[in-house]
């Protein structure tokens, strides 16, 4: 981003301040993050107020400070009502300046994935800006508009949500030309209630796709896809599908009512896990002369460095997105092939003392557990399997029951150990041993440090140690514990 101080005060509606002439070159709200280039927006928080660290934002080099109360600076300080608002006004003015492509990803589980492979496939053929980490809220997607550059020629929202009408606020400034849904699963299913008020919760993003020239990449093996296509009206509006599968059985996309002939379509067969759980896949392209990308047709075996079958679909959805983008089969699986996982998602390390450690702490709902461990089940191990499960949270009056059945899929996963940790994940524990896991290989403990202690108890050279649970239990320090 670049951009005059003076152009910002009238994208947020605010008086010019004394030295607006002055240049902008990126944004922050932490004192901490500050660059010299920067503009310092002030929000207040509810343990904090970004007010009391404009001095420091000043001296670690900011040019500009937004604030809502007349403060002193030595640098121009734009004065408005509500920062977080104007931070919204000054993404849409923005987003107006953008050339290139803003494709939107949302899901239920696997869009911070979808999104890197899909960041990591276009960056392979021009310039890329994609949404850091998992900053998907109402701070992270202005922030990710606001780094592109006017001539970017791809910029790759997530969008995250809690409930209904989220999404659609996000999409209201961001205005995706492409948007792609990873799945509809039970995620906050506490504030929504049901599956279907999810996926219509995150159809949004197809909903707000623009009508005649937008792109909407559709899971066709998600149970829900069918119902996307039509509660977003995507072929009345003009809106273009095309689907992506892990599998071969793509042809059933017939049941959503499009016919198979006329989409585009990304599928994988001959799937299978090395020893470490990486998948190796044959690849698929069909049908891609629909939008003007012959030469993307075909087949090509491709290898994954992140683990598990899982991330087969999540590679095809963001091949789809490379192969619509005009990059060949070839350019995808070649950037397919070298992306790399992010912390704490199926990260593999070892220890010192020859203990394999799988950190998949960064979250957790039944879904990616359901995955998690079939990864780890499927992975090759001198030693014994333990899994240190905790808590999913946001799910509400279902907590119980899906915990439940997480433990089941742990009983038949060829676990040796099972550490369940928090109060919800007690639920996770009897039915493990309900269904068939000896009881003296399980053990609850009440957070990460006692599971910890337990696990430096047990753990030998050779064992395999997976982690995962909501970000929030805090497992990512029991991952680190074990590697040292």
């Amino acid at each position: 981003m670049r951009i005059s101080i003076s152009e910002i005060a009238s994208a947020v509606h605010a008086a010019q301040p004394n030295g607006a002439s002055g240049i902008v070159t990126g944004i922050t709200w932490d004192s901490r993050e500050a660059t010299p280039g920067d503009l310092y927006i002030a929000l207040p928080g509810e343990r904090v107020d970004g007010h009391d660290f404009i001095e420091g934002a000043v001296k670690a080099g900011a040019v500009c400070v937004m604030a809502m109360r007349d403060v002193s600076a030595d640098v121009p300080v734009i004065r408005v009502e509500d920062t977080s608002k104007a931070l919204v006004d000054l993404a849409t003015f923005w987003r107006g300046r953008l050339e290139g492509t803003v494709v939107g990803i949302t899901g239920s589980s696997g869009k911070t994935t979808t999104k890197n492979l899909v960041r990591d496939v276009l960056a392979a053929s021009g310039t890329v800006v994609a949404t850091i980490a998992n900053q998907n809220n109402e701070l992270g997607v202005p922030r990710t508009l606001l780094e592109a550059e006017t001539d970017t020629n791809a910029v790759v929202v997530e969008m995250g949500m809690r409930g209904s009408g989220q999404i659609a606020e996000l999409c209201a400034y961001a205005k995706p030309d492409w948007g792609l849904i990873t799945n509809v699963g039970e995620s906050h299913i506490e504030l929504l209630g049901s599956r279907e008020a999810i996926a219509h919760a995150k159809d949004e993003l197809f909903e707000a796709l623009p009508d005649g020239r937008g792109i909407a990449f559709v899971n066709a093996a998600d149970d829900y896809a069918a119902e996307l296509v039509s509660h977003a009206r995507l072929v009345e509006r003009g809106v273009r599908c095309v689907f992506f599968e892990g599998g071969d059985s793509w042809q059933e996309q017939d049941k959503l009512g499009i016919s198979a002939n006329a989409c585009p379509v990304v599928w994988a067969s001959d799937v299978f896990l090395d020893a470490e759980g990486r998948p190796m896949f044959i690849i698929h392209a069909d049908k891609f002369e629909s939008i003007g990308q012959p030469q993307a047709n075909g087949a090509m075996r491709c290898m994954l460095e992140l683990r598990g079958l899982h991330n087969v679909i999540n590679a095809c959805a963001a091949a789809a997105v490379g192969l619509s983008a005009g990059m060949t089969l070839e350019q995808c699986c070649e950037a397919l092939s070298a992306s790399l996982p992010e912390a704490g998602r199926q990260q593999v390390h070892r220890s010192a003392e020859g203990v394999t450690v799988v950190d998949d702490s960064y979250n957790a709902n039944p879904d990616s557990m359901k995955v998690s461990l079939a990864t780890f089940s499927a992975m090759d191990v001198d030693g014994r399997r333990i899994a240190v499960l905790g808590d999913m949270l946001e799910l509400g009056d279902f907590s119980q029951e899906c915990h439940e059945r997480v433990g089941f899929l742990a009983a038949s996963s060829n676990l040796d150990e099972l550490i369940c940790v928090g109060e919800l994940s007690r639920f996770l524990a009897v039915a493990a041993v309900r269904a068939g896991l000896a009881t003296d290989k399980v053990t609850t403990c009440a957070n990460a440090d006692e599971a910890l202690e337990v696990l430096r108890l047990v753990v030998q050279p050779g064992d395999a140690v997976l982690v995962k649970a909501s970000h929030s239990i805090g497992l990512s320090k029991v991952a680190k514990g074990l590697v040292g």
